[in-house]
């Protein structure tokens, strides 16, 4: 989603609906009176009680009347159930560049029924927005109430809405006029801005800096449904900038946004858009060149406030997400699914330490056209009103690597664009005291520290650099590692160095025109993913070698430093004056002073060892699913005898609602058990049914097995439909062809609801290929049942999840048996279940756990990513939902696939403890299933990390 110079509603004195501001003006200017002029931007924010301004004009956000280039990363923590690692991502997030943070908070997780919010655990808002404070990260919120561009069941709607009393069953669009959804919308806000007017930017109580209401265009009514969206807002004492996706341009001179950049995508059950390798696959097509072009022609278009759509990876535990994506949540982002930095950081970084510290970049015009020699780079051309610097960004779309000169530039070499790539470039910019004639690296920052400048610049490994600065007076220019080559000409100094080879180059220049001297620093990506500029009260520091610089304390004459170590580094630090000392992780490090100005280590930080896993043994099973049998005890389950559909499911001429979600069974599976007389005469019954994507149904009769019928795996042309019909139909057995009551016992796998679709039926079923059918609205479930041979009354009962726990939630559980009786939680007596080994062969159509114990001793300076791995032959057909300690923490499809590897969250996970693994394995009983292999797996371990609290896991 990207709305460029538009839909900055409540910036805007008039919005594009024909909207005054409301709030405070102290609190949210307009245009201002005069153009702000390029300057430096605002101190990192926090929570410091005092009020603030914020405002806008064409060029960007204005912040206490200082310019402000957002560069915000979205992250999830309702995707990582385990708050304390929130904090991990935040931090992440900023060393890595970003000044801000995007987060969705969705309506379905933390509202269990109408009227009911809960805040709580792992759904804390409050503690989530304290720590993005304490992190100096200014916020992005979104509540919603619709969240279609987060993946969720259901767009983030909570499951209730779907058959609460009196809201309308059409779209979901339409819902949008609708009197009863919108007092359950005003419900929901009002217990979000509850919590967020505690933390906004402009009453100094937190960092929350823009508001987002939707996620969708909403239709013919949009414009009065976000007016009114806007007045509850503001009601509540929302004062800060809205701003929603209505798909229209705007009459205001905004400055241009864009809310969801995406550097990576979410990928479906089978894997066909990765090509069936996961989110190896992903991020291999969304690489960093991709992602560099991408972000680079976002700035290059004017756009100064963006969020890039995931910067960090999740999971998407019980029923969380819509349905065509499975369980993992990576996206192919540069944080990935196990919190571990990858090499796509390098983009965002680079732009994001790039915007922070060389201001010239918040207030740009469209400049003179440039035209390359090579006509496959196209030139953007930008330049700063105030200092004269001319921005170029260049973009080759080319499957080759491009050469080639830029006439017009002062660009006096040519320059080298990679296949796919993109390049940012600038002349004529001001580094401290000196001044850049032209570079063919891209500057990466520009501090003062200490009593010195330092200028950054990087490219691509492979690459060599040059650096000229304007010199009227020749400097005295020392080159402090072996690569760099210099030579002084006709008021140039020219500085030319090989990036990737031998780590960082240094360069110093002394005198000349200034008496002030800087260091030039080169780097290739992985290299510049080593530096770390940092804002303390004293001024910038830099620390270059380890993997992540989380903090830095001054106190006295020494810096205090925290941090992640993996391999073994090296540590140089340049800090401001009169630090003479350095402690990394709490302990001293001895140093030397080097002619580039740092202090640096003595020696090396050792890399950080692996920690043991043990192997997953002990195995105990059990089988379950005795609702299939004939006198099993159903009185206590809901009677599915309704005549209409609440949530306007279709209902057949004189048969039952069988909708799940009209019976109050919104998440996991359900189970149906028919009871009718006389036999005689039957020889089949088909089953009509609706799930998501990859959802099944499997049917008994007097407990004998039917058979099972399965959703199509998505291909090319499918891959977007989120709901699917289709008709089973199975034989009846002769024996079973008698006088007599019979018990016919279903369950159906639902999935997940689509984000956005009509209500309204396609007018039935498929004929059993499993169609799609475009109804969100319309239920999961069963939805018809018929006879061949003969008619018969059947009455229902239906059963799915039982009671939520308070800290899991409602999208935890399904309706499994073993779920209703406690089997996932760690405490559960599992003594008389038969010890197995694994691998396992079983052919029975239905449903076995699994349980086994194991404890983990990681030492607790070490943040260890533990995932669990499931592998076994592409022909059994079988899946697996797997609980950690009680939590839900996925679903596996072993002959679908693609992810065969599940991220265990630290919290959930005890890494000095004991934990239980719970896996409920639903087999087809059409091939040989089982388990397979069935071990955890080491995705990374660096020394260093946050405190992790347990998360609280009720049944231990």
């Amino acid at each position: 989603m990207e709305l460029s110079r538009r839909t900055f509603t409540a910036l805007a004195g008039t919005a594009a609906l024909g909207l005054a501001l409301t709030g405070s003006r102290a609190a949210t200017g307009t245009h201002p009176a005069q153009a702000v002029p390029t300057g430096p931007p605002p101190a990192a924010p926090r929570a410091d009680g005092k009020r603030h301004e914020v405002g806008f004009d064409r060029y960007s956000l204005l912040v206490d009347g200082r310019r402000l280039v957002l560069w915000s990363g979205e992250m999830h923590p309702f995707r990582l159930p385990s708050p304390s690692l929130w904090r991990d991502v935040l931090q992440k997030l900023r060393a890595h560049g970003h000044n801000a943070v995007s987060v969705p908070v969705p309506w379905n997780l933390h509202s269990p029924a109408p009227g009911r919010h809960d805040f709580t655990g792992v759904r804390d808002l409050d503690l989530f927005l304290t720590m993005a404070a304490e992190e100096r990260l200014y916020v992005v919120l979104r509540p919603g109430p619709y969240l279609g561009s987060a993946d969720l069941d259901a767009g983030g709607l909570p499951g209730w809405l779907r058959a609460a009393e009196g809201v309308a069953a059409r779209t979901v669009t339409a819902r949008t006029a609708d009197p009863a959804y919108l007092r359950h919308v005003d419900e929901w806000l009002g217990a979000v801005d509850a919590i967020a007017v505690r933390h906004l930017f402009t009453g100094g109580g937190g960092t929350v800096l823009l508001y987002q209401f939707e996620d969708r265009s909403p239709g013919a009514d949009g414009g009065a449904h976000l007016s009114r969206l806007r007045r509850k807002v503001r009601a509540d004492g929302i004062d800060v900038p809205l701003f929603h996706d209505d798909g229209r341009a705007d009459g205001p001179r905004t400055p241009g946004f864009a809310a969801g950049t995406a550097v990576g995508a979410s990928d479906p059950w089978g894997g066909v858009s990765s090509g069936g390798r996961g989110y190896a696959g992903v991020r291999e097509k969304w690489d960093p060149a991709h992602e560099r072009s991408g972000l680079l022609t976002r700035l290059a278009t004017g756009v100064t406030a963006h969020t890039v759509r995931m910067a960090a990876g999740g999971t998407s535990w019980g029923w969380l997400s819509s349905p065509d994506v499975y369980t993992s949540y990576d996206y192919g982002a540069p944080i990935d699914q196990a919190r571990r930095p990858t090499s796509k950081l390098a983009p965002p970084q680079q732009l994001g330490h790039l915007l922070r510290t060389v201001p010239d970049l918040a207030r740009l015009e469209p400049a003179g056209e440039v035209r390359a020699k090579d006509d496959r780079l196209k030139v953007h051309h930008l330049a700063n009103p105030d200092t004269d610097a001319q921005v170029y960004v260049l973009r080759n779309d080319s499957a080759e690597q491009v050469t080639s000169a830029l006439p017009g530039t002062g660009i006096e070499v040519p320059v080298t664009v990679g296949a796919r790539d993109a390049r940012l470039l600038v002349t004529g910019l001001r580094l401290g005291r000196r001044k850049l004639a032209f570079s063919t690296a891209q500057p990466l920052f520009r501090l003062a520290v200490g009593r010195q400048d330092i200028a950054a610049f990087v490219g691509r490994a492979g690459e060599t650099a040059q650096v000229s600065l304007a010199c009227d007076v020749q400097p005295l220019t020392n080159r402090l590692d072996p690569e760099p080559a210099w030579s002084y000409a006709q008021g140039r100094l020219n500085v030319v160095t090989p990036l990737g080879v031998g780590g960082l180059s240094r360069v110093l220049v002394e005198n000349g025109d200034s008496t002030t001297p800087m260091l030039l620093l080169f780097a290739d990506d992985a290299t510049a993913l080593r530096l770390w500029p940092h804002e303390t009260p004293s001024g910038p520091l830099l620390v270059h070698g380890p993997a992540l610089l989380r903090s830095a304390t001054l106190q006295g004459a020494t810096v205090h430093l925290t941090g992640d170590v993996a391999g073994e580094t090296g540590l140089e630090v340049w800090a401001p004056r009169g630090v003479t000392a350095v402690t990394w992780n709490g302990q001293p490090v001895r140093t030397t002073a080097s002619r580039a100005g740092s202090l640096v280590m003595k020696g090396l930080l050792p890399a950080t060892p692996a920690p043991s896993l043990p192997a997953l043994d002990g195995w105990r099973r059990r089988t379950e699913n005795p609702e299939a049998e004939p006198d099993f005890d159903d009185a206590r389950w809901t009677a599915a005898d309704r005549t209409a559909s609440r949530g306007g499911a279709p209902v057949p001429e004189g048969r039952p609602v069988l909708s799940a979600d009209d019976y109050g069974f919104h998440y996991g599976d359900v189970w149906y058990r028919g009871r009718f007389e006389d036999a005689r005469g039957i020889t089949s019954v088909s089953l009509s049914y609706r799930t998501g994507t990859q959802g099944l149904l499997m049917a008994w009769l007097d407990g004998q097995p039917l058979g099972t019928h399965r959703m199509p795996v998505p291909d090319e042309d499918t891959v977007g439909r989120g709901t699917w019909t289709a008709t089973a139909a199975f034989a009846v057995p002769e024996r079973l062809r008698e006088r007599g009551g019979r018990v016919l016992s279903v369950l159906v796998r639902p999935m997940q609801q689509a984000a956005q679709e009509s209500t309204a039926d396609d007018g039935g079923p498929g004929s059993g290929g499993g169609e799609a059918d475009g109804a969100s609205g319309a239920g999961r479930g069963l939805t018809s049942v018929a006879f061949e041979g003969a008619s018969r009354e059947i009455g229902w009962r239906i059963q799915g999840a039982g009671t939520p726990d308070r800290v899991r939630g409602a999208l935890n559980n399904g309706g499994l048996y073993g779920e209703r009786e406690g089997w996932h939680l760690p405490g559960h007596d599992d003594r008389d279940w038969e010890p197995v080994d694994l691998p396992r062969e079983d052919r029975r159509q239905g449903v076995a756990w699994y349980r086994t114990d194991f404890r983990l001793d990681v030492d607790p300076d070490v943040d260890g990513s533990i995932g669990l791995v499931l592998e076994d032959g592409p022909e059994r057909a079988y899946r697996v939902q797997i609980f950690l300690n009680g939590w839900n923490m996925g679903q596996y499809i072993n002959d679908v696939g693609p992810q065969h590897t599940f991220v265990l969250p630290n919290g959930v996970l005890r890494t000095r403890g004991s934990n239980t693994l719970a896996l409920a394995v639903l087999s087809d009983g059409t091939t040989p299933a089982g388990l397979g292999e069935v071990r955890l797996t080491l995705l990374g371990a660096v020394r260093g990390g946050v405190p992790v609290e347990p998360v609280e896991s009720p049944g231990r």
